[in-house]
Order: structure tokens, then sequence, then C-alpha cells
């Protein structure tokens, strides 16, 4: 994969723990957004990963707007993305 790591020190990838640190919630209420497809993460193998570009979309979206950022509207804006992508042949999968 050609994609360089970022050279600012911040991480690709926060856990569960991390991220919820960051926004203030606990891990369990983290962990049950993620089920319901309410949180953006990744699954690799058993456990869950969350990627800094949603956090700092997140955190970005709510500073912005001054208001509640809802994360899974941007779950469900990424999911039709990937679907229209994959639909029209843009996907690799």
């Amino acid at each position: 994969m050609d994609t360089p790591m970022p050279k600012t020190g911040q991480p690709v990838f926060y856990t569960v723990r991390e991220a919820a640190q960051i926004v203030r919630v606990d891990p369990s209420t983290l962990y049950r957004a993620i089920r319901e497809d309410a949180f953006p993460a990744v699954r690799v193998r058993y456990r869950y990963v969350i990627p800094a570009a949603a956090l700092d979309r997140l955190i970005t979206e709510a500073a912005e707007s001054g208001g509640c950022v809802d994360p899974a509207r941007i779950v469900a804006e990424r999911r039709a993305a990937r679907e229209v992508a994959r639909l029209s042949g843009g996907a690799a999968w």
C-alpha cells in the first residue's frame, strides 16, 4: 500500500478506549454506537479501531456548526458513497 504515514505523530487509528477519552464518553457507549452502525469504526478481526480522520471530521463539524453532530449520518453518507462506487464500478471490491 502506498499511503504515507502522517508525519505529525498523530495515529492513523485510535483504540475504542482512546476515542472514548477524546470524545469524553464511556467506552461501552462507543462500543454500543459502533455495533448499531452509529459511529464509524473498522473491524480488524475481533477488535474495533476508530479512524483518526473520522474523529477529526466529527470534531471539525461540531466546531463549525456549534451544534450537535450526528456520527450516524456521517456513517450513512460513507456507506451510500461506497455503494454508489461499487455499483458504478468505481470500487475495487
